[in-house]
């Protein structure tokens, strides 16, 4: 591989950004940081090009999972040959230079995509309703049981990264790009990391946002069903054996 390439999907992240970039920057190997501005409303892509990014830019908001097609496009346009591809949270700041670990594993060619496992984030969160989907809809069509199933920091190879694609759909994508990887044979790896990000609070705004990710994660477990990926049961309100 000649380098790796972080990209950054971001949407209201001014106050965070310039540091998150900083912070992926110093990652040894790092070559390129795209941050993929997801339809911000404040000075997110003005803070990260001040940073050192390259930006590109949705007029309007796409989700998750489109931002990372974006800006894994936008790194092919500008990097030939062989890379990885690092997946990193807008809103880690400085701890963003903790993804580092997540690298090594697939440069050296032990595995095609790693995950952050991320140490306990502190007061608020909530109930844990959408990791227990991600988690069993994981296991149901892999056999592989995901400590933290919506952990959005990642490595992997480029290869791998375009065998996933099209990506699922906002909130979705890392379960679908789990599920995806290991159904196709991939070697997936958990590596902790001392990562901080922002923790969704507990008022409606934090329960809306879980709204979303439960109907995104579940809309990703209903298309991989469709394709024979995930058995019929997984979605049955019985508790499956």
């Amino acid at each position: 591989m000649t380098g790796v390439a972080v990209v950054i999907p971001a949407k209201d992240e001014a106050e965070r950004i310039a540091a998150t970039v900083t912070a992926a920057r110093s990652i040894p190997g790092v070559t390129l940081v795209v941050v993929v501005d997801d339809g911000s409303s404040d000075q997110t892509s003005r803070q990260a090009m001040q940073a050192g990014a390259q930006v590109v830019r949705h007029p309007r908001n796409r989700g998750k999972g489109a931002a990372m097609t974006t800006g894994a496009a936008a790194v092919a346009d500008r990097l030939d040959g062989g890379y990885a591809l690092l997946f990193v949270d807008a809103d880690l700041g400085g701890s963003a230079a903790a993804t580092a670990p997540l690298v090594a594993p697939v440069v050296a060619g032990d595995a095609d995509m790693t995950i952050a496992l991320l140490p306990p984030q502190g007061p608020g969160g909530g109930h844990g309703f959408v990791v227990r989907l991600a988690r069993s809809g994981i296991e149901a069509a892999t056999g592989w049981t995901a400590t933290q199933p919506l952990s959005g920091m990642r490595c992997l190879t480029r290869e791998a990264f375009e065998s996933a694609c099209p990506l699922a759909a906002g909130w979705g994508v890392e379960t679908g790009l789990t599920i995806d990887l290991l159904a196709a044979g991939y070697r997936v790896l958990e590596v902790p990391c001392e990562l901080t990000h922002r923790v969704t609070g507990a008022d409606w705004r934090g329960q809306l946002h879980r709204g979303r990710q439960y109907r995104d994660v579940l809309r990703a477990l209903v298309v991989r069903r469709a394709r024979r990926t995930v058995p019929l049961r997984l979605l049955d309100r019985r508790r499956t054996p």
